[in-house]
């Protein structure tokens, strides 16, 4: 998180007590935090938590400012490489996504996000948290009063790999793709493990469709994701999206398969 907007969450959280006419104590009474401990959070001396904010805003009525502040600083913490891919997101109404080893991040249940960011032991754990929270926000686009139509192809083989610690939480994610599938806007279709070679296999990539009508694509490495928005080369992963999406079960078959792998994970 960028020091100016932590600090700017804190000033408005002094700023907002003020107003309501609350000392620290009277304050701290009703988001069940001592004086000293609403002093340090309001000093910087100690973190703050999403759980925090948001009771303080109930408490304060700001109408979620807080809340919004933090989102605001948690998408600010990331790779500055991710927020142009971001805003296209939030801005689709058509959403295709492919992706041949993992759960696609919008699809992901907070557990399985965090497995997957765990995995950089590079990242601080305040890093990864920080990560987890900005991915789960940008699920927020699916629930908005008029959510983007989403179509996601999915490899059978990410639902069958085993570790026995990771039973818990595939099972967990598997229901929540089941959960998913059966939302109308939303279709996920499984790569079945009878197709062998296919041109997804070169790699993961979204296309979204924004409100004017234009696509724009993301294709993910190890080190970055790349806005794709020249024609002939959105045109080349339309045409390959394509290619992977016959292959695909269509969807009710999708659903049932994922049905039979949840009961495999139990």
């Amino acid at each position: 998180m960028e020091e100016p907007t932590a600090e700017l969450i804190r000033a408005q959280l002094r700023r907002l007590r003020n107003v309501a006419g609350l000392n620290q104590e009277e304050f701290g009474r009703l988001v069940h935090y001592s004086p000293s401990m609403v002093s340090a959070v309001e000093t910087g001396s100690r973190p703050y938590d999403r759980l925090f904010l948001a009771r303080a805003d109930e408490v304060l009525n700001s109408g979620g400012l807080l809340v919004s502040l933090l989102k605001m600083a948690e998408r600010e913490g990331l790779p500055s490489w991710l927020r142009p891919w971001l805003d296209a997101e939030r801005n689709a109404r058509q959403l295709r996504c492919f992706h041949p080893t993992l759960i696609p991040a919008l699809l992901q249940t907070e557990n399985y996000a965090r497995a997957v960011i765990r995995c950089d032991d590079l990242l601080s754990d305040a890093d990864v948290e920080s990560r987890v929270a900005a991915r789960m926000d940008r699920q927020e686009v699916l629930r908005q009063p008029s959510p983007p139509q989403l179509i996601a192809v999915l490899d059978e083989g990410m639902l069958h790999r085993r570790e026995e610690s990771f039973r818990g939480l595939m099972a967990q994610q598997i229901e929540h793709l089941v959960v998913c599938a059966e939302r109308p806007h939303l279709s996920i279709h499984v790569l079945p493990l009878q197709v062998g070679l296919h041109i997804g296999l070169s790699g993961p990539f979204t296309l979204a469709r924004g409100a004017e009508g234009g696509w724009v694509a993301s294709m993910e490495c190890q080190l970055t994701t790349s806005v794709i928005d020249g024609d002939a080369d959105v045109a080349t992963l339309q045409s390959r999206w394509e290619m992977i999406r016959s292959e695909a079960l269509p969807r009710r078959q999708s659903l049932e398969l994922l049905k039979e792998v949840e009961t495999s994970w139990i």
